[in-house]
């Protein structure tokens, strides 16, 4: 059991349901509505319900990346005005990183801003999404373009949410475990690539513990994405723009391996800047390889790509920036790179490893 405390909430890692529910209830909420998809509806609502025993209205959207749009959160707020929610209500959110963004958001506009509270159910939500107060869903097919910076109330992790899971989606999660490690800490780089591929743990608590640990030491730091917080888009300006391509296609791509795509070919971007050297480009790109099996037809797809990458929330006066490496363990925010080195990067992704 843990307790990992932000600026204004607490983030509970397998503490007992009754502090939840006595965190519910010191909340004094007028109404407590739970957001779910289909997939959490069947896995763990009926745990909560059982265990939390309060009075509460279900709000079921449909599960998937493609549905965190404008029209679901709209169904969400019609669902709120219909049951005659008020500004003393509470949203509790509970699934992955999709009902965690854009439940979060439906709450901080609802009424100018209602109370939520964060219940993620899959890896990528319990080490990454849940903490950190960002909040938004995807607009015009980029990636979390509409969303504001909310805190939840509190965080309340259960691991054994993650039996639920299938496998694919605990490798998804672990590409945020990766980037925590790459960013941050040499010493939990080695300990994740101890075990390559050891992804069938018993016990998640010590990584989701301190891969949210080194989250939140760095959003406490910069709430608002200034400064060091940018270092947490380590792979995600390509990756971004790859998981949005795939959107459109019948080749979905989850959060995490659009990321696994996106750490390789900027830890290439850090090569090619001169901020890591060749062993550490092969150490990074050799392990992400090892969980996450090359996706082929990126290069051929690179202008439609680029050009989602150009929509960036994160550029500065028209150009691509960049969290880059600078060593492992380390990293640095505010790089711009030209279109020739960012493909440059795919080619080194697509054709490095056969």
């Amino acid at each position: 059991m843990s307790v990992i405390k932000s600026n204004h909430y607490n983030i509970l890692i397998n503490e007992d349901i009754a502090v939840l529910k006595s965190s519910i209830e010191q909340l004094n909420p007028t109404k407590v509505f739970i957001l779910v998809d289909e997939n959490s509806k069947k896995h763990c609502l009926p745990y909560i319900e059982e265990k939390l025993k309060l009075n509460f209205t279900a709000i079921q959207v449909p599960a998937g990346e493609k549905y965190k749009n404008l029209q679901t959160c709209s169904g969400i707020w019609q669902a709120l005005v219909s049951n005659q929610a008020d500004r003393n209500c509470l949203l509790i959110n509970l699934g992955g990183g999709v009902i965690g963004d854009m439940g979060g958001f439906a709450a901080s506009c609802f009424m100018r801003g209602v109370r939520f509270i964060q219940l993620p159910t899959t890896l990528l939500s319990q080490v990454d999404a849940s903490a950190g107060g960002k909040v938004g869903i995807d607009f015009l097919d980029y990636k979390n373009m509409i969303g504001a910076f909310s805190n939840p109330e509190l965080v309340w992790i259960n691991t054994d949410f993650l039996s639920t899971l299938p496998f694919r989606e605990i490798k998804s999660g672990f590409a945020e475990v990766i980037k925590h490690a790459l960013i941050k800490s040499e010493e939990y780089w080695k300990k994740i690539t101890s075990a390559p591929g050891n992804l069938s743990l018993d016990n998640w608590h010590d990584i989701i513990q301190q891969s949210v640990h080194i989250k939140n030491e760095i959003t406490r730091q910069d709430p608002y994405e200034k400064g060091i917080r940018k270092i947490l888009n380590f792979g995600h300006t390509i990756g971004h723009a790859i998981e949005s391509f795939y959107l459109k296609t019948d080749k979905r791509l989850l959060h995490g391996e659009s990321v696994a795509i996106g750490m390789i070919c900027e830890a290439h971007l850090s090569y090619q800047c001169s901020l890591i050297n060749d062993a550490q480009l092969k150490e990074v790109s050799l392990f992400i390889h090892k969980i996450f099996p090359i996706r082929k037809n990126l290069v051929n797809n690179f202008d439609d790509i680029y050009e989602l990458m150009k929509k960036d929330k994160k550029n500065f006066d028209q150009k691509i920036s960049f969290s880059l490496l600078n060593g492992i363990g380390d990293c640095s925010f505010n790089h711009f790179c030209n279109r020739d080195a960012i493909m440059k990067s795919f080619a080194y992704y697509e054709n490095s490893f056969n």
